[in-house]
């Protein structure tokens, strides 16, 4: 009997491809998993807003290790199993950071905010790509720090975008500087996300195989970037995408195809449902 039974996917460069597509390919193999009674959930830094368009479109999506570990969710329920927020005090520093040095802000939660003037600005930020989705799931705030001390509430995850690499550098060293209690990690151009302190992708597959009485070592992952390095960790088998970069590969147990030629069908092929 095949030992493992989870598989953990990350979505962007991973299950995904290029154009933010779900690829037949991809969609079939996860039918395939389904059907053969393999758990699926999703690993990734999204939260649940930017999921909506692509749940329905996933065979078998029960779960979800989502806004990079900081909630783990069973949509047949629909409720959490675990979430571990930053508190608001730690979100008005943020705030007043990205705004003093010229950052775009994100805040994940049950919905996903931001400053209502950088919605047309994201490709300065580096998150161009991500322009049409941000307008559509997005709900803005005319005056971010203002209208967040209004109702202050904590959140899932923070992620900064910054219109360079130096800049993201800049942010990371106050973030250590003031030895805030939050795990950081790198994604996309320049962004930086943050969670609260130990949470990352890792520790939700951990909370999520514990839920579903599970072992890691019977779990697969799947992810490209940095921050699913916690969670290739994690897991019994870790695999790097083919458009992985480099130290991420290295990292993994095996590679597979890249997201624009279905290696998250050849992940599912080759090692679930060997």
């Amino acid at each position: 009997m095949n030992q493992y039974q989870l598989i953990a996917l990350d979505m962007d460069g991973t299950l995904l491809n290029s154009k933010k597509q779900l690829s037949e390919g991809n969609r079939a193999a996860l039918e395939r998993a389904a059907a053969a009674g393999k758990q699926i959930a999703l690993s990734t830094g999204r939260c649940r807003p930017e999921l909506a368009d692509y749940l329905a479109q996933i065979p078998g999506i029960r779960y979800l290790d989502c806004s990079s570990g900081a909630l783990v969710y069973d949509l047949k329920e629909q409720k959490e199993i675990c979430a571990r927020r930053i508190q608001p005090e730690l979100i008005e520093a943020f705030i007043r950071y990205a705004l003093e040095n010229d950052l775009m802000v994100h805040l994940l939660d049950q919905k996903s905010y931001v400053w209502s003037r950088q919605l047309h600005q994201m490709e300065y930020y580096g998150m161009g790509v991500y322009q049409s989705l941000f307008a559509r799931i997005c709900t803005p705030l005319d005056q971010i720090l203002e209208d967040y001390l209004a109702y202050p509430f904590p959140v899932e995850k923070f992620n900064f975008y910054h219109p360079s690499l130096e800049a993201r550098e800049l942010t990371r060293k106050w973030i250590e500087q003031q030895q805030f209690p939050v795990t950081m990690a790198y994604s996309e151009i320049s962004s930086l996300e943050l969670t609260a302190a130990g949470v990352d992708k890792g520790s939700g597959l951990a909370k999520l195989c514990e839920h579903l009485g599970l072992s890691t070592e019977q779990s697969i992952a799947v992810g490209d970037a940095d921050n699913d390095l916690p969670v290739l960790r994690a897991a019994g088998l870790s695999i790097a995408m083919g458009n992985a970069a480099e130290h991420v590969r290295k990292s993994a147990d095996v590679c597979v195809s890249d997201c624009d030629h279905d290696g998250c069908a050849e992940a599912i092929d080759r090692y679930l449902l060997a």
